[in-house]
């Protein structure tokens, strides 16, 4: 039987303690710095982080601090979005069978716990609130879970709704990060420039940073001219961001050629065509396009045609393959893919065909193997046997410089069986677009089944608590 690893000791095995690890504003933390808190967090938790835990933690230092003490104490991370609402919460405790949640960075439990206590490291204080399952049983089979040397479970927005849980173990995240840095070649030169939710990249992006030995500089305003203040004054190497912040990097008018930035990825969500022209022209740097999948990891990246082809998400890193079947769903196979869903428990053997992984999305190939995702099988619109995928619409919708967000759903219709409508967000509020304007656009770029019947103008969209579009509500 191969030796069990822990994902926290190898990040420390391999680290030059002397580097410069994180950045956090004015305060900087060397690799030996962090791995001292860590080991201070690790033991105040002592026993009560070897067991799964919740963590409710806004972005920080303090996250990283006490993600690595959990799983360093051997313990099963189970990140707690912020944005999740008490009911979500109570189902996430209750699906896991989390007897405990730890709190830091200013986080409240909404719960009065059976026990609490609190724990004083350095400046990143936290509480664990315990006794949160009472007599309740597990879901799954507890044995059949520590078998696998759990490092996190996570739970996804995307694929399988019926499904709760992705289950990563130490090993699997160790193939992962190591078969995702292939493409981003990331390294102890580089200091990565961090934008997104931990609770939700945590376990590959800052886990793969951290193992490589680059620096991490944390900024957690979206704003533009902090984010872009953040690359400059700290010679920021690599630039990782949604399409959201692109967009606003794109338009922000001080923005000009960092020297340093070699690499900007672009994640989360599609990226539109007009975004990453925009930012290209500016900063004078291609977006390179990356598709990421919790049960895969970065399967996708496109470094090679970026330019060209910025709507692509590429051709497969080196670990991983791909194929597209009759009906158009893209598959997946390669290293690190996940170990189980918790809930129903069922084990990746389960799940993947001869090694492949059904995502869900709907892809197009083209004569150089590049992938571009056109939308997912649930929610394409059947427009009187003409398939529409609200993703296409959206992306001309974007294009106009007064919609700032939109979502295409299908609407019932006694005629058709269904027909596109959308909800614009606009740039600016008090001067929202057109609806002539918007048709005419759509007119312009679309064929006509793919038009919206209607246009409605909100002032924000649903979305899950990874931040993609909701299409159920």
């Amino acid at each position: 039987m191969l030796e069990r690893i822990n994902i926290a000791d190898e990040i420390f095995r391999r680290c030059d303690r002397t580097a410069l690890g994180i950045i956090s504003g004015k305060k900087q933390l060397t690799f030996g710095d962090l791995e001292s808190l860590v080991q201070e967090a690790s033991a105040a938790l002592g026993r009560d982080g070897a067991q799964r835990v919740g963590l409710l933690c806004p972005n920080g230092i303090h996250h990283i601090v006490w993600s690595l003490a959990v799983l360093r104490c051997g313990g099963v991370l189970v990140p707690v979005a912020g944005e999740l609402s008490l009911p979500e919460r109570d189902q996430l405790v209750q699906t896991t069978a989390l007897d405990v949640v730890l709190t830091a960075g200013g986080k409240e439990w909404h719960h009065v716990a059976p026990k609490i206590c609190k724990f004083d490291v350095a400046d990143i204080p936290a509480t664990l609130h315990s006794g949160l399952r009472g007599n309740a049983v597990a879901g799954f089979d507890e044995k059949f879970l520590n078998a696998l040397n759990p490092a996190l479970i996570r739970f996804s927005s995307g694929t399988t709704g019926r499904r709760k849980g992705v289950v990563l173990s130490h090993e699997t995240l160790l193939a992962r990060v190591t078969a995702c840095n292939a493409g981003l070649r990331i390294g102890p030169g580089d200091r990565v420039i961090w934008t997104l939710p931990m609770a939700h990249h945590f376990a590959v992006s800052i886990v793969l940073y951290l193992l490589h030995g680059a620096t991490t500089v944390l900024e957690d305003s979206h704003l533009a001219a902090d984010v872009y203040s953040a690359l400059t004054t700290n010679g920021g190497t690599v630039l990782y961001g949604s399409p959201f912040h692109y967009a606003l990097l794109a338009a922000y008018a001080d923005g000009k050629k960092c020297e340093t930035l070699r690499l900007a990825v672009s994640t989360a969500a599609a990226l539109p065509r007009s975004i990453a022209e925009q930012f290209r022209a500016r900063y004078e740097i291609p977006l390179c396009q990356g598709m990421g999948i919790i049960e895969v990891g970065l399967p996708l990246l496109n470094t090679l045609h970026a330019v060209d082809k910025p709507e692509s998400v590429g051709i497969p890193q080196p670990a991983f393959e791909y194929k597209v079947d009759n009906e158009g769903e893209l598959f997946l196979r390669g290293q690190g893919m996940f170990d189980a869903y918790l809930f129903p428990w069922t084990p990746q053997s389960e799940v993947l065909h001869d090694g492949w992984f059904a995502t869900g999305d709907l892809a197009r190939v083209d004569e150089d193997g590049f992938v571009q995702l056109v939308g997912r099988k649930v929610s394409v619109i059947n427009v009187g046997g003409m398939k529409v995928f609200p993703e296409e619409v959206e992306a001309v919708l974007c294009s106009h410089a007064g919609v700032a967000e939109a979502r295409v759903v299908g609407m019932p219709h006694a005629m058709f069986g269904a027909v596109p409508i959308a909800e614009i967000v606009p740039s600016d509020a008090a001067a929202p677009p057109k609806s002539a304007e918007l048709n005419q656009l759509c007119r312009r770029e679309l064929s006509n089944y793919k038009v919206p019947m209607k246009y409605s103008i909100v002032s924000e969209l649903p979305k899950t608590p990874s931040g993609k579009l909701r299409r159920d509500v």
